[in-house]
């Protein structure tokens, strides 16, 4: 007579082999999340694009550097140039008007950029960093060009002798010429970070795939 022999039960410690859900057809969302956030050549023309249109902004940087920065004044007596008013705060109002106008530009530059491309991407902060610094350059050499001369013996010369004139315009503190590309950077990563698309959320469980309450999958009938 032949004993019939009952298969043993799985071990606890056993490795749930059978315990892992089928996979779902059609791939995975993490290559598919992948392939959305892959820098493509166009992305690359948008960075470039934002580069070159924010840079050329730095004109306007310049324009209203000099339309708006308080005067320093010099005075000749003949013989030498002399501060008008040696207490004056011009120079410094100068770089705080200067700090104070690129910050609202590039704060405008990130607003029109997220705009523009709401899902944001590596090449158009690139992009957008890249053309700030360019644009307070501009502006600074924009304003220094359109502002008085540096050369004060001619400037005293056309004023005369005891007639004040203005000094040339000058930055003191370089570290303003940051002031744009900061605002801009800060100011577009809140944006796309609050209003920007969102990451798709984890996908639900596959429906084909149940669990008994330990968390293993039943074994399959045997023949």
């Amino acid at each position: 007579m032949t004993e019939a022999v009952t298969p043993p039960s799985p071990s606890p410690s056993d490795p749930p082999s059978e315990a892992l859900p089928p996979e779902k057809p059609g791939g995975s969302s993490a290559d598919s999340a992948a392939s959305e956030n892959a820098i493509t050549p166009a992305d690359i023309r948008d960075g470039a694009a934002v580069a070159l249109l924010v840079g050329v902004a730095g004109v306007l940087l310049g324009a209203l550097w000099v339309w708006l920065a308080p005067r320093v004044q010099y005075v000749s007596n003949g013989e030498a140039v002399f501060l008008r008013n040696t207490e004056s705060e011009g120079r410094i109002g100068s770089d705080g008007t200067f700090l104070l106008l690129s910050a609202g530009l590039g704060a405008l530059s990130a607003v029109a950029v997220f705009l523009w491309r709401r899902r944001g991407g590596v090449p158009l902060v690139i992009g957008l960093g890249v053309g700030s610094v360019f644009a307070a350059l501009v502006g600074w050499r924009v304003g220094l060009w359109l502002g008085p001369t540096s050369d004060l013996v001619v400037a005293a010369g056309k004023a005369g002798k005891g007639v004040p004139f203005d000094a040339p315009m000058q930055l003191l503190a370089y570290g303003v010429l940051l002031g744009w590309p900061m605002v801009a950077i800060l100011v577009h990563l809140g944006l796309t970070a609050v209003w920007g698309p969102k990451d798709p959320s984890a996908a639900e469980p596959w429906a084909g795939a149940y669990t008994t309450p330990d968390g293993l999958l039943p074994r399959p009938p045997q023949d």
